[in-house]
């Protein structure tokens, strides 16, 4: 026999209306019938005798008024939503003046915060938390936060001050150890792919500041709102992304040292954010490599965190993998090789606690020749 179901959206938030309208298999229904009602209500038709809406939706909300409300103010001022399928999030970005360089164009740390930006309005749109960076009922409950392990960000046109990019996000499953996000960066204005990332994820306890694996419930919770099918920023078999990064070795070429973390680069999960360390580790790039490339494809593998009192030291060294690989092929000395040295740069960097020594993260950066204007 056919029940009607009647939820207020009063009580319940968007996010909870999304979950229900678009996953059937929380309330026990294969195909939901839905009309909104005059009073601000949701009917839902179904053959289910027994509804488990705790599964659905979270604890009721206080409203500070009668009216109905369908998110916060942010939500609606803020140029993002989930896609029909609720298994991505696109959402568009003004470039702002303090967000560009000399050059006119976004800073990498300025793609890196809107990739981070975008990331947690996608959490926040599917209803986790926005106290922990996308923490899950289960995460918050256990202590644990997500900490970043892997970042890999290309960047094949960088937006200028008042352009306006669209960053689609979307996260997954990444082994039993954590989970991993991508995005794509489009230029709102010729809808041309302008960059890709993609990023690997481990939870911490806030607490003991130790790694701990995504257990089965925590897995549950967000993978609902992730791709049946594994979905990449980078499907390439040979893409940059999936290459290791050697352990840079003493004497480095370039360092600069006495990096410290200041109190405004602290995030909320109170350790230093990770696009801060993007801006150590460009720091030990060369002025005259500065002055003539611009920054393509950035790696960085995070092994330590950095409290607030560290010291840091930032080094790096011309990498020569690929240019002995050219001369391998018997070019040595040849015009290709002469203008890949021109117009290509490639680094290994280190970032290391001073006095101890010890590894925070290694990355890559590869450089290409700035387009003459």
């Amino acid at each position: 026999m056919e029940k009607q179901l009647l939820l207020k959206s009063s009580y319940y938030n968007a996010a909870d209306l999304y979950k229900i309208t678009h996953y059937p298999r929380f309330l026990s229904l294969k195909t939901p019938r839905y009309r909104l009602n005059n009073g601000g209500g949701v009917f839902f038709s179904c053959s289910s005798s027994s509804i488990p809406l705790d599964l659905a939706v979270s604890k009721p909300v206080e409203t500070r008024s009668s009216n109905v409300s369908m998110g916060s103010l942010a939500d609606k001022f803020r140029h993002g939503s989930l896609s029909d399928d609720g298994l991505s999030y696109k959402e568009k970005f003004i470039v702002r003046c303090y967000e560009v360089g000399i050059n006119k164009t976004a800073t990498v740390e300025t793609i890196a915060n809107l990739l981070q930006e975008n990331a947690c309005n996608h959490a926040q749109s599917v209803g986790f938390s926005t106290d922990g960076f996308a923490t899950t009922p289960t995460m918050r409950k256990l202590r644990l936060i997500w900490v970043t392990s892997r970042m890999h960000i290309e960047v094949y046109k960088y937006p200028a001050w008042g352009d306006v990019v669209e960053i689609e996000t979307w996260c997954q499953s990444e082994g039993r150890i954590g989970t991993r996000r991508d995005w794509i960066i489009k230029d709102v204005a010729t809808d041309a792919v302008i960059g890709r990332a993609t990023s690997k994820w481990v939870t911490m306890n806030q607490d003991t500041r130790k790694l701990q694996k995504v257990n089965d419930e925590v897995r549950e919770e967000y993978l609902v709102f992730c791709p049946r099918t594994p979905r990449l920023s980078f499907p390439e078999a040979d893409s940059s992304s999936l290459k290791k990064i050697p352990r840079l070795e003493d004497p480095a070429r370039y360092s600069k040292l006495g990096l410290a973390p200041r109190r405004a680069d602290l995030d909320m999960n109170q350790h230093v954010n990770n696009v801060t360390y993007i801006g150590w580790v460009l720091e030990s790039i060369p002025q005259e490599i500065i002055e003539t490339h611009e920054l393509e494809k950035i790696t960085l593998d995070y092994r330590r965190e950095c409290q607030q009192d560290d010291m840091v030291e930032s080094l790096a060294s011309p990498e020569v993998e690929d240019l002995e690989h050219i001369n391998n092929q018997g070019t040595n000395g040849s015009s290709l090789t002469k203008r890949y040295e021109q117009d290509w740069k490639q680094f290994l960097h280190f970032l290391k606690l001073s006095g101890s020594g010890l590894e925070i993260n290694r990355g890559r950066t590869e450089w290409r020749r700035k387009l003459t204007r």
